[in-house]
């Protein structure tokens, strides 16, 4: 099996996608810094292993591990081993961390923040609309990374004078060119700050998720300050960047789609449509780290070896033509149906898909409604990937925002 090296500064993602799925259901891979696991690239065999109890999140499982071959200084440690909760653990611990954010993340409940997500897109909407006109705006910068940031941070109830450093301290968490001798110093770093609302939290509890969590334990549901903690980091951590790379990926895919943004300004396509094909057709994790095997599984005419590193190439699957058929690398806003797994499958789906649905549901009508007339600042090729393995993440999205609706050219 020819190993496929994974791009840490992620130049061509769609053709390292295109490699990987060629390469078969179970691709062989290295990941930066030279750690080598294996990974699934097709849908069908994507769901049965994200399903499969004989694939775990114990790192201790991991032979690499076992060996000592990963260095604490790794720059994706943080991912591969971020501490103890609900994404780390399987079975009935799994269940007892997840529940309690599960329960916060319902449909139903994430529909009452409704209001709020509303008035933050017209907030930042009418930020956009005081910014000079006729010059370019980084459309990520200014309204895809503070909309999720501020929606999260209220749930959670961090402070937003915290934001800068969370920016700071999650851009070198995620990229592959943090420099390795500053790695455990972020971590620490990272540790400190949330340690410092936890403590916040329970000296000053409130209406939030990260106060519900506190008073859980204290109640009976035994969650140690450490799980607390790395549950506050994997939902804040999660809970912005996907929806930050939505919203993102959404105005470039209807850019570099006029006639579907026609139809989707016309009404005669609906934004549910436009999120779910970006969602299946340009997602925003392109790879997932990472669960290990406890025995030999068999996946396709592959065997995934016990013991191995296994990471789920969402890029890849998005575009499986055993799934989506003989377009599947077409962008298609009317595809139906459009079963793809962008935010996982099984015990570990993302609780907070709802969230991000919604947000993007909200954020990206207001955003064209208020800009009709919104386009790239440059060719779609000019736009350009961090180095973010994990996270199909630009560095900046420059956009024209044309006249606001309503007013005189």
């Amino acid at each position: 099996m020819t190993r496929i090296a994974l791009d840490p500064f992620v130049r061509d993602l769609d053709g390292e996608s295109a490699a990987l799925r060629a390469a078969g259901p179970l691709a062989e891979v290295e990941l930066p810094g030279g750690v080598h696991v294996y990974a699934v690239t097709r849908h069908a065999e994507a769901r049965a292993l994200l399903t499969d109890s004989r694939v775990v999140k114990d790192i201790n499982v991991w032979n690499a591990w076992q060996r000592g071959e990963i260095p604490m200084d790794w720059p994706l440690i943080g991912l591969a081993n971020p501490g103890r909760s609900m994404l780390t653990v399987d079975g009935a611990d799994h269940r007892r961390l997840r529940t309690l954010v599960a329960q916060a993340l319902t449909v139903k409940r994430v529909e009452r923040l409704r209001e709020g997500i509303e008035a933050l897109t017209n907030a930042s909407l009418e930020k956009l609309a005081a910014l000079p006109a006729g010059e370019p705006v980084d459309l990520k910068a200014e309204f895809a990374y503070p909309l999720p940031m501020n929606v999260i941070s209220e749930l959670m109830g961090v402070d937003a004078a915290d934001h800068p450093r969370l920016k700071e301290l999650f851009e070198k968490f995620f990229s592959t060119q943090t420099p390795p001798e500053e790695v455990p110093q972020m971590m620490a770093d990272l540790g400190t700050l949330f340690t410092k609302i936890v403590d916040s939290k329970r000296a000053n509890p409130g209406d939030d998720l990260t106060s519900a969590l506190i008073a859980a334990s204290e109640d009976g549901d035994h969650l140690s300050d450490e799980e607390i903690v790395n549950t506050l980091q994997l939902i804040i951590a999660a809970g912005h960047e996907t929806t930050i790379s939505l919203i993102v990926n959404v105005v470039e895919a209807l850019a570099t789609h006029p006639e579907q943004r026609k139809k989707v300004l016309n009404g005669e396509i609906g934004w549910d449509g436009v999120i779910e094909e970006t969602l299946r057709w340009n997602t925003p994790t392109s790879h997932v780290l990472i669960r290990f095997a406890t025995e030999d599984i068999e996946v396709g005419d592959r065997v995934l070896p016990k013991g191995e590193g296994l990471i789920v190439s969402f890029g890849a699957l998005g575009r499986d033509e055993e799934q989506y058929g003989p377009t599947a690398g077409e962008f298609d806003a009317t595809r139906t149906p459009n079963r793809h797994i962008a935010f996982g499958h099984g015990p570990h789906v993302c609780p907070g898909a709802a969230l991000s649905r919604l947000e993007a549901g909200i954020a990206l009508p207001a955003l064209y409604e208020r800009f009709p007339e919104l386009d790239l600042a440059v060719p779609a090729s000019e736009l350009r990937n961090k180095p973010i393995v994990t996270q199909n993440d630009l560095h900046e999205l420059p956009v024209e925002l044309g006249c606001p609706f309503g007013h005189d050219s």
